[in-house]
């Protein structure tokens, strides 16, 4: 069985135990814990938000962030004990994103489901079929960033916007986040988490929360021409770009190389099965990976893999939260979690403007992607994440061909 370690990154005592081995394994555990909390923190709130953009209602919400975790956590650890390799197992982050630029879809929720159903199916396509991957690592990396940022960029203004609209609670969120920011990056949207959830205690209207177990729902897909094409394909591209390639790279910079195809096939299965209960794309984390994979969590490459463990056993028990959470999201004032949601891809947006503008070259081919998919557009139906790409590509090769 290939653990997917490179020689170089595995010390020739790996099979004796030296000393210390107990304390360097409890670290590796709470490293793993540390990566569930910060991911499940510092994102689930882009995914009620985006899941309610795309038509779900509150038990639907529920019900997708609940298999949601449970699906990312059970992954995470069969992953990890198959390859002993620490794999980082995530939601898609900017496909959440990408729900809420594209609204709700003709049909409602329903359209939504089948085209997770049809991304996930690409995923698993992607990982049987080489020259699929091979063809989405060849869209230039600035054209993929700048579609990233243009379906970003609404969501990240949300924290300013929201001043206008809340004032002071808006102005305390931005204040956490820049406070904590400065002293403990990691914890920045965690901390932003809590401050919101206090002002919604503190509020004197009152906002219910659900406390009983969450609960499955499930919701029958619909495939119609506008969810693959205006939802599906880009979902894909998306959690492909900025999922599933950079988490290889993440991995590959700490000397692991587990094989690519299989994990694009399980987190594509994973993505199909869970689907009709309103789950969007799993992928690899690319984010939280360095969080498992580096020296910080244990010293020895080859036990790095128990950080990945327990990072899905984190995952599994933060998912008996999602009734809370949804229902304190969806009894707030939308415009507060949105900062919220904001806050959290401040970072995304930053990295992904300036990997998609750096290069003078791709310039303007980046510039009409992120202005395109950032309009909101969506002619014949399709939504403006595809129509960016499509003008990105376009501009990339018209300039292409007039420089041959």
């Amino acid at each position: 069985m290939t653990t997917g370690v490179s020689p170089q990154a595995t010390p020739p005592t790996a099979g004796v135990r030296p000393p210390g081995h107990r304390s360097d394994d409890l670290r590796a555990v709470l490293a793993g814990l540390l990566a569930s909390l910060v991911g499940f923190g510092s994102t689930f709130a882009v995914v009620i938000q985006g899941l309610g953009a795309a038509g779900a209602d509150t038990a639907q919400i529920t019900s997708g962030l609940f298999m949601l975790c449970l699906s990312v956590g059970a992954v995470a650890i069969a992953v990890a004990l198959r390859y002993r390799t620490p794999v980082g197992i995530a939601w898609s982050t900017p496909a959440a994103a990408l729900l809420v630029s594209t609204g709700t879809l003709p049909g409602g929720f329903a359209v939504a489901v089948g085209a997770f159903l049809v991304a996930g199916l690409l995923i698993v396509i992607s990982g049987l079929w080489r020259p699929l991957g091979t063809l989405i690592t060849r869209i230039p990396a600035p054209i993929a960033n700048a579609m990233l940022a243009g379906v970003l960029l609404k969501l990240c203004l949300a924290p300013f916007g929201a001043i206008d609209s809340v004032g002071w609670p808006a102005l305390v969120l931005l204040g956490v986040y820049v406070v904590a920011f400065r002293f403990a990056r990691l914890f920045a949207v965690p901390a932003t988490v809590v401050a919101a959830f206090a002002l919604l205690a503190l509020d004197p209207a009152g906002h219910a929360m659900t406390l009983a177990l969450p609960s499955l729902t499930w919701v029958t897909p619909v495939f119609t021409w506008d969810g693959v094409v205006g939802l599906a394909l880009p979902l894909f591209l998306v959690t492909m770009a900025s999922q599933n390639i950079p988490g290889i790279a993440v991995l590959s910079v700490y000397g692991y190389h587990p094989p690519a195809g299989p994990l694009f096939r399980t987190t594509g299965g994973a993505s199909m099965l869970t689907a009709p209960f309103g789950v969007p794309t799993i992928s690899l984390a690319a984010i939280t990976a360095a969080l498992i994979a580096s020296p910080d969590a244990h010293p020895r490459p080859d036990r790095r893999y128990l950080a990945a463990v327990m990072a899905g056993v984190g995952y599994v028990a933060l998912a008996l939260l999602a009734a809370v959470a949804a229902s304190a999201v969806t009894a707030s004032p939308p415009v507060l979690i949105q900062a919220v949601a904001g806050l959290a891809l401040l970072g995304a947006l930053g990295s992904s403007l300036v990997n998609g503008l750096k290069d003078e070259p791709h310039r303007p081919a980046a510039l009409f992607t992120f202005l395109v998919t950032a309009s909101g557009i969506s002619p014949l139906g399709i939504g403006a994440a595809f129509w960016g790409l499509v003008a990105g590509l376009a501009v990339h090769a018209l300039q292409h061909s007039v420089r041959s």
